[in-house]
Parts: structure tokens; sequence; C-alpha cells
């Protein structure tokens, strides 16, 4: 079976896109795998599936797999790709966009940057969640991360001395966290500026994370070492977040397409 994808980027953060609204294309997580992997596939760091909305809605409704098959809650990057892509065939500028993580709003600004309510961030031990009670300001791990859910686990470290590729898999990984978990690497630049890496669970080190940004941010105020409006610098580029007033976290940043084309799904069964 032949059928058409493209190729998206947020700051560098790269989907392959698929189209299942006219039908289900029978992905399993060893094909998305397969897809996923650069040198063999179209290569990405997370596979986006456009569903058929649910019966009585006319929501969107997206889904995310990460390279290794396994299904994530929520993608920020991904989200505004979406909403781009949905755009460009004639919809919005706004949109509701329905995931495992929630119901996202996203608009397409004027400047053609997309911007995406991300909702409230969960505080909470259960939300993240952590595999037994614990004070999600100061994580009982060495370096005193804090952590929150965006949809998915996040824990952001703040100035830790190693090498975000050399202890992501490890912390990731580290069994205080029930699901696994997102690691952010942030550094301070200003109060509303700072630079940010992140370990993805299931991925890896990759160019750029839009949850992993509102998260690092969300922890950054609640230490009281930023504003609430933050430009988070990563390798693949800038992306503006803001906690807002009412609690909810607004992501704002580009969404491009690399490239278009068919793929023959046979081949990666």
């Amino acid at each position: 079976m032949q059928v058409a994808f493209n190729k998206m980027h947020g700051a560098g953060n790269d989907f392959i896109v698929l189209d299942e609204r006219a039908g289900s294309l029978g992905l399993t997580p060893a094909m998305i795998a397969r897809l996923a992997d650069r040198h063999t596939g179209i290569g990405c760091d997370q596979l986006v599936l456009i569903a058929a909305p649910d019966h009585g809605s006319d929501d969107v409704r997206v889904r995310f797999f990460n390279p290794d098959g396994s299904e994530s809650g929520a993608c920020g990057n991904a989200t505004r790709c979406v909403a781009s892509l949905l755009a460009g065939q004639g919809a919005g500028p706004d949109f509701r966009i329905r995931t495992d993580g929630g119901l996202l709003a996203a608009r397409v600004l004027e400047d053609g940057l997309i911007e995406v309510d991300m909702g409230r961030p969960g505080l909470d031990w259960r939300d993240i969640p952590l595999a037994r009670e614990a004070d999600t300001l100061h994580l009982p791990l060495l370096h005193d991360p804090a952590g929150c859910s965006m949809g998915n686990p996040h824990a952001t470290f703040f100035d830790h001395p190693a090498d975000p590729a050399a202890v992501g898999p490890l912390l990731e990984a580290a069994p205080l966290f029930a699901e696994r978990a997102n690691i952010g690497f942030a550094r301070i630049l200003s109060r509303e500026r700072i630079s940010l890496r992140v370990w993805e669970r299931g991925t890896g080190l990759t160019l750029a994370c839009g949850s992993g940004a509102c998260a690092a941010v969300v922890n950054a105020v609640r230490r009281g070492v930023t504003e609430r409006r933050v430009a988070v610098e990563m390798e693949g580029g800038v992306l503006g977040i803001e906690w807002t007033g009412d609690g909810r976290i607004l992501m704002t940043g580009p969404a491009v397409i690399s490239f278009t084309g068919l793929v023959e799904l046979d081949d990666y069964r």
C-alpha cells in the first residue's frame, strides 16, 4: 500500500506525518520503528498520525509515536506541525487538536509562527507519574531536578555537570519514574532566557523538544529563577514559552515542511 507522507520539523525536531482520516494504515510498533530509522527508513524523532475524529466531534485527533514504536501522550513541536499542515490545506487559522495528553488549542499567527496552548502542567507526583510519593519541586535524585507533567513525564536538571548523551539513558529509566521520563538539561542565561537540551524517552537527544521546553520553564518559574515568559534556546532554534496567569502554557515557534513523498508501507511490514 503506497501512501503519501510529509516530513516536517519544528525547530529541528523532525517528524513523519501520515494521514489516517480516510482509514487505518495498519501500522504496528515494528513498522513505525522501521519507518523512523534514519538509515533504512524515512527517519524521524517521532511519527505522527492524523486520525479520524472521534464520533460526534469535529476536533482533529493526533497520535504520536517514538522511534522505538512506543506511543507518546504529547508533543508540542509535532502539534504545531499538524496545525501548520492543516492550515496549508485551507483549514484554520484556529484548531482544536485532541491528543492522548489532552485537548490542545492551536492557531497560526500573522507572522507564520504557530502558537499552541499546551494546557496546565501536572505538578503532583501522581501526575508525572512517579513510582512513589515525592516533592516534585525537588525530586530525590542527584543534582536536584524538578519534575512535572506536560501530558508526558518530564524532569528538569539545572546546570547538570554531565554530558546529557551519557547520563540521559540512565536518568530516563531511573526507578523513580513509573513510565520513564523525558530529561531536560537547562542553563539559566537570564530571567527571560534559558538554554536547554532534552533527552527524550524512546528517542534520545533531539534538536528541540516542545513539551520539554514547557516543562523547563514551569520548573524554572517554580524555582524562582525566571519570569513566566521565557525564550528557550535549543540546538534547532528558539521557542517562546509563557506560563500564563491562569496557569496555561503557551508555546510559540516555527513549523516547516522539509519534503513530501510516497512510501510503500508493505516494504515495512
